[in-house]
């Protein structure tokens, strides 16, 4: 089976986001290795990924962020945060604004993905408030 064509949506994206590398396939894996601008564009790539059910076997992916881009940006002042297992909105602002009381501003500024604090998702792309 051909995992680039199956895969098609990301491999766009990700030449969309001027991804600086190649998706390779080996055996029964396809292999995403190369740098972008931002966390926001790793993401976007991700996400595409993710759309196809098999993904988990059927991928390897090394997608970095290239030095001289802040880490989380993806434009002036904008930073994002991708949900990990285990992760609250409370841990999230503690790690990432320094004060876990300021998750109420990360759920406010994700008010269009989120409907309740206490219900978010691994792999949900969360906007981080300045």
């Amino acid at each position: 089976m051909d995992l680039r064509t199956k895969y098609d949506q990301a491999v766009q994206t990700a030449k969309r986001l001027g991804f600086q590398g190649a998706a390779t396939q080996e055996g029964s894996k396809l292999n995403f290795k190369g740098t972008v601008r931002s966390e926001d564009e790793k993401n976007q790539i991700w996400n595409a990924i993710k759309t196809v059910p098999d993904w988990k076997n059927e991928i390897n992916a090394d997608i970095a962020v290239s030095a001289g881009q802040p880490v989380g940006t993806s434009g002036p002042g904008a930073r994002t945060y991708t949900v990990k297992s285990g992760d609250t909105l409370s841990k999230i602002a503690k790690d990432t604004l320094g004060d876990a009381n300021a998750y109420m501003k990360i759920f406010n500024a994700n008010k269009d993905q989120l409907t309740d604090p206490d219900k978010i998702k691994p792999g949900q792309v969360l906007k981080l408030p300045l």
